[in-house]
């Protein structure tokens, strides 16, 4: 009743008051020239942790690093709009303008690349919100708890999701993300602050910042009627603490909580918000980016993504994303909630290339049908991996163990576990870090549009990044299946029909498998190995020798 009382408003509305209606802009400028930043001087707009990130994993500081020309954001602000967002990734800024007269004013300066509309304000009412009936989330929370059982750390509720991917093997071993900064880009965080299941977190002082990009203030709670209480949930998580009831799989890692979604509309503007925050979480040094946030069409109606747009390409938080992993971060990204929509498909910035889109499972680890499907536009696979969030346990708004469905869920297990594996793994870039996940995973190696990869074994990861280096003799092309189970397959070229000697080893140099085969005659071989179950999982090298005594080997992951 709220929305058709609105409509019929501003039907009446004047068309003098209809023109006054403010809007939002994203302003590109085409250069940094004549800039008071250098790439010298990385100090000035990065911290020391974000410099060190990039010293470490050899990432050169580049020109999008600097921030947009101030001078040329001051020439813009001048002519009566208000500042909002900076980007430094798109050398641009998004603005707030009383009317659309403004737009040609700044499109008119000389260092203004573009223009572009991405907001028409509603009229504020009740407490500053805008009145609509729109959700973002489709989340859905409430009932008994999942039955938790004993393990180590005692994660109760919580066990049986994150024993699914392995993270308490990691989290048994003391690896609980210690070390590790998340930043979690979502809507408000309830009022996470003052209840109990949270209260070891701020104790520690382990929420290092927070900053509302929606009204640009550093209070990110709701802490009036605890309504926008998404990110509040999903922060349980990983942070949460009730002990003997919830334990997060990241229980001591930091954390900065960013507001860039706006739960009472959907405008583009929410687009630019979580680039901003993206780039706030660079610069602050974090290692990881958990969002369980998603947009593909908008209340204007006129700015609405299509599939064809779904590339990693288009949206620029779909951008961000992929140049957030480029600057050495990992990003979760929650594959959607439209799988049983006519939409069905992942969404922005889902779509991103180089991140970890997370789809959902339920407890069986059976796909979740509201889980968002790939492949992108562009064919590449979506998602990239999956973990459970059908019937997940979480921390409930009023701070109690409840149990809830979406993506949204599925995806800061999967962030936090990537904090307990990093700091496991220090040394490993972000791209050594999730190529061993999809490597652990049940579908790596005929992965799906629905779950990608599969669910991962975190414990596997492990493994495989703590593995030595192996030095392999000549290199064994197309062996198969990897990861492998019971069977082995390797395609072997051979001169002249010859006995071979097919070994498997461990990495500890252990022969496990060996046995005297023969190869055919001017031609590839497909040379299987069998019985191979009952080894542990872990890395392995096969190594097929020949009578000229040319050894040829490949590592192999069961």
């Amino acid at each position: 009743m709220k929305k058709i009382t609105l409509l019929f408003l501003v039907a009446e509305l004047s068309a003098c008051l209809v023109q006054a209606q403010p809007y939002k802009y994203w302003i590109e400028f085409t250069d940094k020239n004549n800039s008071p930043y250098s790439l010298t001087n990385p100090w000035a707009y990065l911290s020391p942790r974000a410099i060190l990130r990039r010293i470490k994993y050899n990432i050169p500081i580049k020109l999008n690093d600097l921030p947009p020309n101030p001078q040329y954001i001051d020439s813009v602000v001048a002519k009566g709009v208000t500042l909002l967002n900076r980007s430094r990734w798109f050398n641009a800024i998004s603005i707030y303008a009383p009317d659309t007269t403004k737009l040609a004013l700044i499109r008119a300066l000389p260092f203004v690349k573009s223009g572009s509309l991405v907001t028409i304000m509603k009229p504020r009412i009740q407490n500053g919100s805008y009145k609509s009936s729109k959700h973002e989330f489709t989340e859905t929370y409430g009932g008994a708890p999942a039955v938790g059982s004993v393990d180590t750390v005692n994660s109760g509720a919580a066990y049986n999701q994150e024993h699914m991917i392995g993270v308490d093997c990691l989290n048994n071993k003391g690896f609980r993300g210690k070390g590790m900064q998340i930043a979690q880009i979502d809507a408000r965080f309830g009022i996470a602050k003052w209840l109990p299941a949270y209260d070891s977190l701020y104790l520690r002082n382990g929420v290092l910042g927070t900053w509302d990009f929606v009204w640009e203030i550093p209070f990110v709670y709701d802490d009036t009627n605890n309504v926008d209480s998404h990110g509040q949930m999903v922060l349980g998580c990983m942070a949460g603490n009730l002990p003997g009831q919830y334990l997060g799989d990241a229980a001591d890692a930091d954390y900065y909580l960013l507001r860039s979604e706006d739960i009472a509309s959907e405008h583009k503007i929410e687009d630019d918000n979580w680039t901003s925050a993206a780039e706030y979480a660079d610069s602050a040094g974090a290692d990881i980016i958990t969002s369980s946030l998603g947009y593909t069409t908008f209340d204007e109606g006129f700015d609405n993504f299509t599939y064809s747009e779904m590339n990693g390409h288009f949206a620029v938080a779909s951008r961000a994303a992929t140049i957030a992993a480029e600057k050495g971060m990992v990003v979760c990204v929650a594959a959607g909630n439209n799988g049983g929509s006519p939409w069905q498909h992942i969404d922005s910035p889902a779509d991103a290339d180089s991140i970890l889109t997370v789809g959902a499972v339920d407890a069986s680890g059976i796909y979740a049908s509201f889980s968002g499907t790939g492949p992108t536009s562009d064919g590449r696979i979506k998602p990239d991996v999956a973990a459970e969030g059908s019937g997940t346990a979480i921390c409930s708004p009023g701070g109690g163990v409840t149990n809830g469905s979406g993506t949204s869920f599925a995806t800061p297990i999967m962030a936090g576990a990537v904090a307990c594996l990093w700091q496991a793994n220090p040394n490993a870039s972000n791209f050594a870090i999730m190529k061993a996940i999809k490597q652990s995973a049940t579908l790596y190696s005929h992965p799906n549009d629905s779950l990608g990869y599969g669910i991962p074994d975190f414990c596997l990861a492990n493994t495989i990044l703590s593995a030595p280096e192996l030095k392999l003799a000549g290199v064994l092309h197309n062996v198969y299946p990897d990861p492998f189970q019971d069977n082995l397959t390797a395609e072997f070229y051979s001169p002249v029909k010859q006995p071979v000697t097919v070994t498997l080893c461990n990495v500890l140099g252990q022969t496990v498998y060996n046995k005297r085969l023969t190869a055919g005659a001017l031609g590839n071989t497909l040379i299987t190995i069998g019985g191979l179950g009952y080894l542990p999982k872990g890395i392995y090298v096969l190594t097929i020798s020949d009578e000229a005594g040319s050894r040829y080997s490949a590592k192999v992951v069961k």
